[in-house]
């Protein structure tokens, strides 16, 4: 079985960020993946990050770009500007999100004015342009939902909305996914389900992350980055060997797809793609 990955950025900040971003764009282009994706958050400066990645990786490299897109704090008519942008600068393929609020600490509100909801927000999308759109989903309930179920029947209506692909929020339990692609596919449920992976380097940022998103963090992972705050060389290798580990379990369970959130740091993604018997393209 041959093997998919995809890899995803976040626009730079900083000129250092920014050296760090196309240091690891770099890296990791002579992979193939699939696509790229880059993310992004409320507010204008943002959005002006992200469409200038975009359009840079389009202009300067061989990998197709997925722009991210949210619901949060914009009216339809800021959102569909944004959309129409992306087709202009070459974009062919967007990743469809409800968003966060700004500030994290307060329940999503959707702007009186915008999209209120994901499946609203495709249907715009693809009333532009015949974007190809893919969405998230969640192998563990999402925190604001009311239950695994009602998760289901979003992400079904994001498919019946035009979606194509679902990727996966992190999820450290292989036995996850393979649920929610059981569960999907009962729900007739039949576009490609794509677990992301979230290799833990920094295991204090990922717990974190994962209060945030609803993600549960085993024991036996904590025990695994237990005391090692200071031997960043050896979490890089730990981190590595549970990816390659959940990767090789999942390719045993028929996934030949997988996204890894590379927080724009590239020697441990590329290390676990070759691991994995991904080899790089040679240069011309």
């Amino acid at each position: 079985m041959s093997l998919t990955v995809s890899f995803e950025f976040f626009p730079p900040k900083t000129e250092a960020m920014e050296q760090q971003l196309w240091a690891s764009i770099r890296r990791l282009e002579p992979l193939r993946p699939a696509f790229v994706s880059v993310t992004y958050g409320a507010g204008g400066s943002t959005r002006e990050r992200t469409h200038a990645t975009v359009k840079r990786i389009i202009e300067e490299t061989r990998l197709l770009p997925a722009a991210h897109l949210t619901c949060v704090a914009a009216s339809r008519a800021e959102v569909d500007e944004v959309v129409h942008g992306y087709w202009q600068a070459g974009v062919r393929h967007i990743v469809a999100l409800r968003g966060d609020m700004p500030d994290m600490s307060r329940p999503y509100r959707p702007h009186p004015e915008g999209y209120a909801s994901t499946p609203e927000l495709i249907r715009g999308i693809r009333a532009i342009a015949p974007f190809e759109v893919s969405v998230s989903a969640y192998p563990e309930r999402h925190p604001d939902s009311v239950s695994i179920d009602a998760d289901l029947d979003l992400l079904a209506a994001k498919v019946e909305a035009g979606a194509s692909r679902a990727i996966t929020q992190f999820a450290f339990d292989t036995g996850a996914h393979v649920r929610l692609r059981e569960r999907a596919h009962v729900r007739g449920i039949r576009v490609p389900i794509v677990p992301g992976l979230m290799p833990a380097t920094n295991f204090k940022g990922v717990q974190r992350m994962a209060e945030r998103c609803g993600a549960a963090i085993p024991g036996w992972l904590a025990e695994r980055f237990e005391g090692l705050d200071e031997e960043l060389d050896v979490r890089k290798l730990i981190a590595a060997a549970i990816a390659a580990q959940q990767v090789t379990q999942l390719k045993g369970e028929g996934f030949d797809a997988f996204h890894f959130y590379t927080l724009n740091q590239a020697d441990l993604t590329y290390a676990i793609c070759r691991i994995l018997g991904i080899k790089p393209e040679a240069r011309p």
